[in-house]
């Protein structure tokens, strides 16, 4: 099985707890926004977790030991009121179930994106975000 379609079963199996299609369509998201040039990819969201003050969260999510939790509020502070409140429009969902999903996908996500506890130092993963997206948002 590929590494895309392991994070894919993965994804929509444990990371979000079922297959529905909100579920889906917040991973999606979730990968388009790591992606953008705004955020910067895999790379440029550690940097923010790092800036924002969740940087030991980030790093237990590249490691290759236990994931660290992460709160709502938590997300919140790192990704900011604006690219919650633009995700959840175009969800249709709240603020708080967007970064309930986040506080959730996140860690799974980017620890699926790191198997060897480090940040790859090529585009392959970012590739890889593009076509969670392009896959989970066209359902």
């Amino acid at each position: 099985m590929s590494l895309f379609d392991s994070l894919v079963k993965g994804a929509t199996e444990q990371l979000l707890g079922g297959t529905d299609t909100k579920n889906n369509n917040l991973l999606g998201a979730a990968a388009k926004l790591i992606n953008s040039p705004e955020v910067g990819g895999l790379a440029g969201l550690a940097k923010l977790f790092v800036q924002k003050g969740q940087g030991e969260a980030m790093n237990s999510w590249i490691g290759t030991g236990k994931n660290q939790s992460i709160s709502p509020e938590a997300i919140l502070g790192v990704l900011g009121q604006g690219r919650v409140q633009e995700l959840a429009g175009k969800l249709g969902m709240s603020n708080l179930d967007v970064e309930k999903g986040l506080a959730s996908a996140l860690p799974q996500l980017v620890d699926k994106l790191t198997p060897d506890g480090k940040l790859p130092a090529d585009n392959s993963v970012n590739d890889l975000l593009g076509q969670l997206a392009k896959r989970f948002l066209s359902s």
